[in-house]
């Protein structure tokens, strides 16, 4: 439902002259303003798709009308200055969603001043962004902007630390398909604003054979054979669980391998006997207590998907300047 106060745009978050699909310059012609658009665009982020879940988030809150608190307690011409600050020391993400929030809610025109960008590392107290515009629409539009504001920092704040956990070492902290449904392209980029990089977005882009998919094809090694027969062209990983099956699959032609729950000793066995010939991915019991020593092992990749399934937010506030 659209209220009188936000009127959503329609047909899949774009504008009227949005001509989506037609080439890089002009999915930039969407609701959003053009240079929010491209600043997203350059992050790595679709802006049609930040404005199509900013506008479910504020849909979500205004499924009923307006926002009936505000609208009764603020005059509906009151402007005031609002201060996005940090309540905790963290690695923030998402500042520039947080933009595309307002962006949809402000009906006048509104001046943003930016004091961080994503992927810095902010002590408690740090104002980040500064919004001044009509105050209806700054309180609007405070929580969906949080929400994913505090959200997003929150796994960037997780992978910083494992990303510093792992510096010195030649290993590098990947993420995995354990995203909130609807927001992995937002979460993966959380994650590589924290310093880690990311596994596959979808079952399209790269293929990963499980242990599913062994008992299905028969083995491990027929397993990834059949993934290459029909797909070519395709990266494609295999996870196995044992010394025995990781040998099968080298020897098939594997050049990305997933030891699952192998100890570190186990890993430092597999480094050895791949010798060079793949690239090498730990997954399961890893900690942060324990990322450096599975990391001096010689893999190439921790894979964590606690990064975006458990970490817990990054405490963000707004609040609004008192009036002189």
């Amino acid at each position: 439902m659209t209220s009188p106060d936000l009127p959503l745009v329609s047909s899949g978050g774009c504008g009227d002259g949005c001509a989506c699909g037609a080439g890089e310059e002009t999915y930039l012609e969407c609701g959003l303003d053009p240079a929010l658009a491209q600043l997203l665009a350059d992050a790595g982020l679709d802006p049609v798709e930040v404005e199509d879940i900013a506008n479910v988030a504020l849909q979500e809150d205004l499924a009923h009308g307006v926002d009936v608190t505000t609208v009764a307690t603020i005059p509906e011409d009151a402007v005031a200055t609002a201060d996005f600050t940090a309540r905790e020391a963290g690695t923030v993400a998402g500042l520039r969603i947080a933009e595309a929030v307002l962006s949809i809610v402000c009906t006048e025109e509104f001046e943003v001043e930016r004091h961080a960008e994503d992927g810095d590392r902010v002590e408690a107290g740090r104002t980040l962004l500064s919004v001044t515009t009509r105050t209806r629409d700054i309180l609007t539009a405070e929580r969906s902007a949080l929400n994913l504001l505090c959200r997003l920092s929150g796994i960037a704040t997780a992978t910083r630390a494992w990303a510093d956990a792992l510096e010195g070492t030649g290993a590098r902290v990947r993420d995995t398909r354990k995203t909130t449904p609807g927001l992995r392209s937002l979460e993966k980029f959380a994650v590589r604003c924290g310093g880690g990089i990311n596994h596959r977005m979808s079952l399209s882009d790269a293929a990963l054979v499980k242990d599913n998919h062994v008992v299905a094809a028969g083995g491990v090694a027929e397993a990834f054979t059949a993934v290459r027969g029909r797909f070519p062209d395709v990266p494609i990983e295999v996870e196995v669980d044992t010394l025995h099956q990781l040998r099968e699959v080298l020897d098939a032609g594997a050049g990305l391998i997933l030891l699952d729950n192998f100890t570190p000793q186990e890993c430092a066995e597999a480094v050895a006997l791949v010798d060079g010939r793949a690239a090498l991915e730990a997954s399961g019991r890893l900690t942060l207590a324990n990322a450096k020593a599975y990391a001096d092992t010689g893999v190439d990749y921790l894979a964590v998907g606690a990064l975006t399934h458990s970490s817990p937010i990054l405490d963000i506030g707004l609040d609004l300047r008192a009036t002189e």
